[in-house]
């Protein structure tokens, strides 16, 4: 998957793919099974280390991981975050870290959250031919001017910012916690591909954190978040097991062991 091809499936009625990944194993799981992009979120704040949110996570941070990540895919798109404070004191520092990304982290291209505000940052990081995914409605690096993880209601607002963004260069945008309609028409107004996280089945494609669509997070449970399956709830089952046969002498047994 390349950023042109991931563009064009708009336009062929083709609906995009996409989850997150941290480290190489994972990423290599999602890419096996196929998943157009993987997204290296700023979100690994939260499943990975246990903040409340993901405003404390760094840009090494977000190097390292996605560094995991590139070495594990094949065939999917890589989109890294760039983490909060680190495009938004000015164009230069935007393209400077985004650089990092792609130099260092191994990434395809680049989000970054805000509508109008972020255009300048925007233009500057693909002035440099590096492809940038924008990122509207609830920006979770907004959380404390937001009030929480709340939905955005704001028509023009969003509508604004979508447009802004698609004129700032950008190849395509998430649309996260809108109410349906006002996802559709945000679809409606851009030539890029919309995706989706709680903005409903009307946009070009979706992305979730694949944390809770796997039941591994469950610090919090946003409501639009499908469990396609229950892993978490299985790896508590295996190490249950395990620590029983251990404790009972069961485990190992001959097959797993060694004889002179």
């Amino acid at each position: 998957m390349t950023v042109p091809e991931f563009m064009s499936a708009k336009k062929r009625g083709v609906r995009l793919t996409m989850l997150t990944a941290y480290d190489y194993t994972l990423a290599r799981l999602l890419d096996d099974a196929g998943v157009d992009a993987i997204l290296v979120g700023d979100s690994l704040g939260m499943v990975m280390q246990g903040e409340p949110n993901s405003l404390r996570v760094t840009l090494d941070e977000m190097v390292y991981h996605s560094r995991l990540v590139a070495r594990g895919v094949r065939h999917s798109l890589i989109v890294s975050d760039l983490p909060f404070m680190t495009y938004q004191v000015s164009p230069q520092q935007a393209l400077e870290n985004a650089g990092r990304l792609l130099k260092e982290g191994g990434a395809h291209a680049v989000k970054l959250e805000g509508g109008r505000r972020s255009v300048a940052a925007i233009e500057a990081i693909v002035g440099a031919d590096i492809p940038v995914m924008g990122h509207i409605g609830l920006t979770p690096q907004s959380v404390h001017r937001l009030g929480g993880f709340r939905v955005q209601r704001d028509q023009k607002k969003l509508l604004d910012d979508a447009l802004a963004i698609e004129k700032a260069g950008a190849f395509a945008l998430v649309v996260e916690c809108v109410p349906v309609e006002m996802a559709e028409k945000i679809r409606d107004s851009v030539k890029i591909p919309a995706i989706g996280i709680g903005a409903g089945v009307g946009c070009d494609g979706q992305v979730l954190v694949t944390h809770d669509m796997l039941g591994l997070f469950n610090d919090l449970k946003p409501r639009f978040v499908k469990k396609y399956a229950d892993v978490g709830a299985a790896i508590a089952e295996a190490v249950d097991s395990y620590c029983r046969e251990v404790r009972e002498g069961a485990f190992p047994g001959p097959e797993h062991s060694f004889r002179s």
